[in-house]
């Protein structure tokens, strides 16, 4: 009976997810079967993708943000410290770093156990998260690219 109205709520919040997107008429990819979806924003500077998977076992919504670049293995460092130094500055989500790989992701949750969540909190977390990665997917890139030096990094701040 829990799993049934864990699928349920589930089905309830993916609901209300498309039906936030409906309202800002964006595009997107809704695979109900799994619980996902994806869409694209156009930034400042790069486009950013976006994936939410509503999560029936955990009562959870996901929002990633893979930035469409990794730090080179000389950038590794410096990657290291300008995510953490980024995600100390957020009041909400986080700059997930995989140091091996120099990947990012963005990500974003919210539980919803013993309650639904409104369009309301689900245009929160798109728009955080959108401002967010569009905020820092650009300095990380020219980190990358030697053309913003850590120091200065930490002075944007």
């Amino acid at each position: 009976m829990a799993e049934q109205q864990r699928n349920k709520n589930a089905d309830a919040v993916f609901k209300t997810l498309c039906e936030t997107l409906d309202d800002r008429h964006w595009k997107y990819d809704a695979h109900p079967e799994d619980n996902v979806v994806h869409f694209i924003v156009g930034g400042e500077d790069i486009p950013m993708e976006f994936v939410i998977h509503v999560d029936p076992e955990k009562e959870l919504v996901r929002m990633m943000s893979q930035l469409p670049f990794a730090f080179g293995e000389d950038k590794r460092v410096e990657g290291a410290i300008a995510t953490c130094q980024a995600t100390y500055q957020l009041a909400d989500g986080s700059f997930d770093y995989d140091f091996k790989t120099g990947k990012i992701i963005f990500r974003m949750t919210s539980c919803f156990r013993g309650s639904l969540i409104s369009k309301e909190l689900i245009a929160y977390m798109i728009g955080c998260s959108c401002y967010t990665v569009d905020e820092y997917n650009d300095q990380f890139l020219m980190i990358d690219k030697g053309m913003l030096s850590i120091e200065d990094f930490f002075k944007k701040d």
